[in-house]
């Protein structure tokens, strides 16, 4: 189903959503480099009983770059911007991958979150082993030689070849804005998340390991974890009716 897009200004940036339906606010939070359409079949289930806002994060989707770097901290009061200006009240969050960190971080410092549910969500730093500091002290290293010695191209293309593939289709101001988010680690703050928490995990999760759901499960005071068997990162897409089979449990229990 197509939805009209609507406009607002949060934190300076031009931000792009769509919204349907009536009865309790439920705001869905796409993943780093995603936008507001890889949530609509969410949408389109829960429409007809709640009053459903899909957004683009600013540096995603139709919403403008804001004008320097940001961090998680920065995206979570954006989000406190965009829920004040529309009214929102006790929010539920739907949210994946990067747009957990952005719910937890919120749901952290405003406990009228009702409920969340966070699918591969990202947000926990992962324990590296050796392979990985070496790797990391040679890159390091060879960007110090580059600069040094004024070799501007190749220094481009060390830098072009390095991280991530996000790290590498990030453009602007959206590459340091992607180094702040990764470097952020929501563990300390898990223990303050008080609402009830539906973990959803696809078991061959490589963004975020099954581990860190785990995690999570046992540090947040009310959480639940669901496995998808066989699944990835993007469970959530890849099963949509599962998990709005699951979803629609943990929202309608209480009724």
């Amino acid at each position: 189903m197509e939805y009209e897009t609507k406009w607002l200004t949060c934190c300076g940036v031009k931000t792009a959503y769509i919204e349907d339906g009536q009865g309790e606010d439920l705001v869905l939070l796409h993943g780093w480099g995603q936008n507001k359409e890889m949530m609509s079949l969410i949408l389109d289930h829960f429409k007809d009983r709640y009053h459903v806002y899909s957004l683009d994060f600013p540096g995603h989707g139709e919403s403008g770059v804001m004008e320097e770097a940001w961090g998680v901290i920065e995206y979570m009061h954006f989000l406190e911007d965009f829920i004040q200006q529309l009214g929102i009240q006790n929010p539920i969050f739907v949210a994946h991958s990067f747009g957990c960190r952005v719910a937890i971080r919120y749901a952290a410092v405003h406990h009228d979150v009702k409920k969340m549910c966070l699918t591969g969500a990202a947000g926990i730093r992962p324990k590296h082993g050796l392979d990985y500091k070496i790797r990391t002290s040679a890159y390091k290293a060879g960007k110090w030689f580059l600069k040094v010695t004024g070799n501007e191209e190749k220094l481009r293309q060390l830098q072009e070849n390095a991280g991530s593939e996000d790290y590498r289709n990030a453009k602007g101001i959206m590459r340091p804005t992607f180094v702040k988010v990764v470097n952020d680690d929501v563990t300390p703050v898990l223990k303050d998340v008080l609402c009830p928490v539906l973990l959803v995990w696809g078991e061959y999760d490589t963004a975020a390991p099954l581990e860190m759901g785990r995690t999570m499960e046992k540090l947040m005071p009310d959480a639940g974890l669901a496995v998808f068997e066989g699944d990835d990162h993007w469970a959530y897409w890849h099963q949509p009716q599962r998990f709005n089979a699951v979803l629609d449990i943990f929202l309608e229990g209480e009724k």
